[in-house]
């Protein structure tokens, strides 16, 4: 079955696992995944994730949700920029999501990065998902 949009899913995924008290998820892989991942981890909002592949040989991200006293780190997840709808921004035109209190995950030329790490290296992208 093709998906149309894979972040979508794994943000899907995650909401879900976190509604239901999971501690882990999995999601198959990619490098878009990872880098997002990558950014949710460095910020704290997840443990961490690693690479596991099934017994049918495909390679999955398991990924570790974080809770604080029993109820999820991650208050809202939600996607920006669609497959059918893209959304830019410059870098002075960067939501910041809650006044600074969540983060936007920005595609820039320079990587996937967070709103502030695309502010302090002066570049903007498409603006990919908000975390609060």
């Amino acid at each position: 079955m093709s998906m149309n949009d894979p972040l979508g899913d794994m943000l899907t995924r995650i909401r879900n696992a976190q509604m239901r008290g999971k501690s882990t998820v999995r999601t198959p892989t990619s490098k878009l995944r990872a880098w997002v991942l990558d950014v949710l981890a460095d910020e704290g909002y997840i443990r961490g994730y690693e690479r596991v592949t099934t017994d049918a040989g495909h390679e999955e991200l398991e990924i570790s949700l974080k809770y604080a006293d029993g109820t999820p780190v991650i208050r809202e997840l939600k996607r920006i920029s669609t497959p059918g709808r893209r959304v830019y921004s410059g870098v002075r035109d960067i939501p910041q999501v809650r006044n600074g209190l969540g983060i936007s995950v920005v595609s820039t030329p320079k990587g996937v990065m967070s709103d502030a790490n695309a502010r302090a290296a002066n570049v903007g992208g498409e603006v990919l998902c908000r975390v609060f």
